[in-house]
């Protein structure tokens, strides 16, 4: 069975725009690190390793869609670790 390239390519953004989604719920974190309601650290520091990872793999490919998908997560993450603290 043939899956049609369009309808993959827009898989990948839908996915991409869920993961964008995904990173910016930190900012709950952010804000309650800020309030002295400091999280875990781990979570965040893997979270920021795994996305520099994937947006030099997406970029190596040239992959747009990881490289979206992956950039906010690195900022939010880092973030996320600076505010806990």
């Amino acid at each position: 069975m043939k899956i049609d390239q369009k309808f993959i390519e827009r898989i990948g953004w839908a996915a991409s725009i869920i993961a964008i989604l995904m990173w910016f719920s930190f900012i709950d974190q952010i804000r309650l690190n800020l309030a002295g309601h400091k999280g875990s650290l781990l979570i965040p520091i893997v979270v920021t390793i795994n996305c520099v990872l994937w947006t030099l793999f997406g970029l190596g490919k040239k992959n747009w869609q990881i490289v979206t998908a992956n950039v906010p997560g690195i900022f939010t993450g880092a973030i996320t670790v600076l505010t806990a603290l």
